[in-house]
């Protein structure tokens, strides 16, 4: 890439795939199949609102249907484009494909800021939105599933669901037609906190092998290494929390779009989420200093920097003043790739967004695969389980004529429910892909995690298409 090009964010994901793509020697023209977006659906959402028509342009993009559905959430910002929709698609085939979960990747977004219309002029946007979707076969349980995304959450979800299903009330898998729902309308428990959990679980992965937290001299004790978080939104809120309560990790700072908090002994996040819940910004905190230089928080000092926010946060501008030993990126392309070689080759290791932060596909799967089968996880087995391990725990008291207490006795009884599953399926997924990953860097040598990580991508998508015969001629 030309360094005196500022590239897009759909051009640093293809450069990524390239680079990727020359270490495992494939070729040109299978890599161009790849890396094309499949279909672009452009839509114009035009609503009366309080008597003046307005206008927004939406967007869904298809990067692969090489396995169907395809997924991605949808983006509700005034700043979306064509551009950056495809290219979160693109990361979203190769996410879902570096994690093994079986989707296309997909996107969606609508050029609106949220914030300055009502509930209801929100609900009749989206839902007219939905439905220039739905009717262009660019949405549905089969073919396309989007989720929540920036801007958007369980309530544009229900809205979605409810458009599919007044246009076909006959399909009995309509919940299944978007992820992100409430519990009441087949949304799935675990799934908000699925990304922050998922970026917290990658961080862990990490720190479990030896020959990487030596390497950038990290402690492999989470909770001695001092961390910064930028963004402070719904994977920044929920992994902080993760941190805290799991790992009683040392959060120094954390970024918001008008600044950011600091306080070098850690920043109590149970004291902080109290605050921001009640308040809806970080000013007036006691805990931590509030600074009015939201950019300056990247380039703190710390032990391990964890851009949540946006794409590109990290470029050639700042990179050399970044003050870190392990960059994990929660937000979807925080790194540009002219920054990632520098920081390559500075020894700084980078947790790639297309792992990290592919809890919520995980998650999302889980929801769909129960919206589909119609059956709770942990309702068949729950109680089995429970009457088992009573069984097993009398058999222990009557051999041994003494009583278990009541504490260990009450763990070790307990059956797995909805939450338990979907925590252990996403810890399994987050555990053994990196150990695929550094697997792949072995093999490959000198590459960078993130290329190692690219690179179990395109090694699966090039056997599907060589399996469908892609570059035969029929």
């Amino acid at each position: 890439m030309k360094n005196d090009h500022i590239p897009t964010f759909k051009e640093n994901v293809d450069a990524f795939v390239l680079k990727a793509s020359k270490a495992l020697k494939l070729s040109d023209d299978l890599i161009d199949h790849i890396r094309t977006t499949h279909s672009v659906l452009q839509v114009n959402v035009g609503i009366k609102i309080k008597n003046k028509i307005e206008n927004f342009t939406g967007w869904r993009a298809v990067h692969s249907e090489h396995r169907l559905p395809s997924k991605g959430g949808i983006r509700y910002s005034a700043d979306v484009n064509q551009d950056e929709t495809e290219a979160l698609a693109a990361l979203m085939t190769y996410k879902c494909a570096v994690v093994d979960i079986p989707f296309g990747g997909s996107k969606g977004s609508l050029k609106i800021d949220p914030k300055k219309y009502s509930e209801q002029e929100l609900k009749s946007i989206t839902h007219i939105y939905a439905e220039k979707l739905i009717k262009k076969g660019f949405l549905s349980p089969a073919i396309n599933v989007p989720a929540p995304d920036v801007g958007t959450g369980e309530r544009e979800m229900v809205w979605i669901m409810d458009a599919y299903k007044n246009l076909f009330p006959n399909d009995i898998n309509y919940l299944a037609c978007v992820t992100g729902k409430p519990i009441a309308y087949g949304g799935i428990r675990g799934r908000a906190q699925a990304t922050g959990r998922g970026v917290e679980e990658s961080i862990r992965e990490y720190l479990r092998h030896e020959q990487l937290y030596k390497r950038t001299k990290l402690n492999p004790n989470l909770s001695k290494n001092t961390i910064v978080i930028q963004g402070f939104g719904k994977v920044g809120k929920s992994l902080a929390e993760e941190l805290f309560t799991r790992d009683h990790a040392k959060i120094i700072a954390i970024g918001e779009y008008n600044g950011y908090l600091y306080n070098e002994k850690g920043i109590d996040i149970a004291l902080l989420l109290k605050h921001f819940d009640k308040t809806k910004n970080f000013k007036n905190f006691k805990g931590a200093k509030f600074i009015e230089k939201p950019a300056d928080v990247l380039t703190i000092a710390c032990d391990i920097l964890i851009p949540a926010a946006m794409e590109s946060v990290i470029n050639r501008a700042n990179v050399n003043e970044i003050k870190t030993k392990l960059i994990v990126e929660a937000a979807n392309g925080p790194v540009t790739y002219n920054a990632d070689e520098i920081l390559h080759k500075k020894g700084i290791d980078v947790l790639p967004d297309i792992y990290v932060n592919s809890g919520g596909v995980v998650v999302s799967y889980f929801e769909w695969v129960k919206n589909i089968t119609h059956v709770r996880f942990g309702r068949l087995q729950r109680r089995y389980e429970e009457n088992k391990m009573n069984e097993l725990i009398q058999v222990i008291e009557d051999a041994t004529g003494r009583s278990i207490p009541e504490k260990y006795k009450n763990n070790v009884i307990h059956g797995a429910q909805e939450i338990d599953l979907v925590n252990s399926g996403l810890e399994d997924v987050m555990r053994e892909t990196f150990k695929e990953i550094l697997k792949n860097m072995k093999n490959l040598k000198k590459v960078s995690l993130r290329t190692a990580a690219y690179a179990i991508a395109l090694n699966k998508l090039k056997q599907y298409h060589k399996d469908m015969g892609v570059s035969n001629a029929h």
